[in-house]
C-alpha cells in the first residue's frame, strides 16, 4: 500500500516500488504482488487495507507516511503479518511492524560513536529548520542518557559569529544537526583539530566532489547501499540505471529490505534471522519496530571512506535493473 496517487509522496512511493519488486526479482517462487494505490494514506489506508485482506492478502507492506502508519496502528484487526514503512511512537495491535529511515536513529548513533570514544562535552550546532531540530534533540537526549556529559548548543543561521568562540580540546566534539549545504557553510569556521560528526543528512554521494572536500574529515553514518557496494548484502541486488540521487537511493534500499523482512515475516523467521545484514544497515527488532544501524563513514580527499579501508567502488560496475516481468497487478 503506497501513496502513489498522491501528488507530494508519489515520487518516493514509486521508488520504494521499484525497490520492494527489484528484490522479488531476485528470488524464485515470491508470492504475487499486489499494488494499492491511495491520495491520502491518512484517509484511504484502512479502507484499503481492508480490501487487500478481503481480496486474500497474506502479508502487507505499508502505508509509508507517518500520518498514514498512525491511522492503521489505530485499526483493531490486524490479521496478517503486517510491515509499515514509517517509525512512529504508538503501540501497535496484532502483527503490526514498523519500518523506516527516521533521521533521528542515525543522530542517537552519532552520540553513541561520539560516547564511545570518550569524549564528554558534545557541541551542537543546528539550524531552525524542523528536521534539524529533531536531530539535535535525538542527539542530546541519547548524549545525556549515555554520559551524562555536558552540552552546549549553537544555533546557525548564516551568521558565523557563534562560531567563531568553539575552542578545540581532547575532551570535546561537535555534532552537526544541519545538511551539507549548512555544513558548507560551517566547517571552515571549526577548529581543523576538533572532531566533528553528523547524519547521512551531509552526504550527496561521492560524485559531488567539492562539496565532499569542504565536508572533509567530518564523520558521518549512511546505508550501507551507499558506502558499501562491495557488501554481499549489496551486490545481490540491481540497481536502477541511470543511477538515482541519493535520497531516491535511499528510498530504493528501503523497498528491497521490506521485501526480505516480509518474506521474514511471512515464513515465521524473524527473530531466528536478527540481526539482519540489510541494505539499509544492520538491522533488529525491539519489540514490534525493526530498528536499523547505519556504518560509519568520513570524508577524506573528497569521498566518503570507511575506516580502516580504502573508498568503495563505485555501484555504477554492479548489475543494472532487470526488465524481467515480476508478477504484478493492480486492484
Amino acid at each position: 500500500m503506497l501513496p502513489l496517487n498522491a501528488e507530494l509522496f508519489a515520487p518516493a512511493a514509486e521508488i520504494v516500488r521499484q525497490g520492494f519488486l527489484a528484490a522479488a526479482r531476485t528470488q524464485p517462487h515470491v508470492l504475487p504482488i499486489r499494488i494499492y494505490s491511495s491520495v491520502d494514506e491518512s484517509q484511504e489506508v484502512v479502507s484499503l487495507y481492508r480490501q487487500a485482506i478481503a481480496n486474500g492478502a497474506l502479508a502487507v507492506v505499508g502505508p509509508l507516511t507517518r500520518n498514514g502508519v498512525s491511522t492503521l496502528a489505530l485499526e483493531k484487526n490486524i490479521p496478517v503479518p503486517t510491515l509499515a514503512l514509517n517509525l512512529i511512537e504508538e503501540q501497535s495491535a496484532g502483527p503490526l511492524y514498523f519500518f523506516g529511515m527516521g533521521a533521528e536513529a542515525e543522530a542517537r548513533q552519532a552520540a553513541q560513536q561520539a560516547w564511545q570514544r570518550g569524549f564528554q562535552h558534545a557541541m551542537c550546532i543546528s539550524s531552525s529548520a524542523q528536521l534539524s531540530q529533531r536531530l539535535l534533540f535525538a542527539f542530546e537526549d541519547e548524549w545525556l542518557k549515555l554520559s551524562g556529559g555536558s552540552l552546549s548548543e549553537v544555533e546557525f543561521n548564516g551568521d558565523p559569529a557563534p562560531l567563531l568562540d568553539l575552542k578545540a580540546n581532547e575532551n570535546s566534539m561537535v555534532f552537526l544537526a544541519v545538511d551539507a549545504t549548512k555544513a558548507q557553510l560551517i566547517r571552515p569556521y571549526l577548529p581543523s583539530k576538533l572532531p566533528v560528526y553528523a547524519t547521512s543528512q551531509v552526504f550527496f554521494g561521492d560524485n559531488e566532489t567539492l562539496i565532499n572536500y569542504e565536508l572533509d574529515g567530518i564523520n558521518f553514518v549512511d546505508m550501507p547501499w551507499l558506502l558499501q557496494a562491495d557488501h554481499p548484502a549489496v551486490m545481490i541486488y540491481p540497481r536502477m540505471d541511470p543511477p538515482l540521487a541519493p535520497d531516491q537511493e535511499r528510498l530504493y534500499a528501503l523497498g528491497i529490505d521490506a521485501f526480505r523482512l516480509i518474506q521474514l515475516m511471512l515464513n515465521d523467521q524473524v527473530h531466528n534471522a536478527m540481526p539482519l545484514d540489510g541494505v539499509t544497515g544492520r538491522i533488529n527488532l525491539y519489540g514490534y519496530t525493526f530498528e536499523r544501524k547505519s556504518i560509519p563513514a568520513i570524508f577524506e580527499q573528497g569521498r566518503a571512506s570507511l575506516p580502516g579501508r580504502s573508498v568503495t567502488p563505485s555501484p555504477r560496475a554492479f548489475p543494472s535493473l532487470s526488465s524481467a516481468p515480476a508478477k504484478i497487478s493492480n486492484p
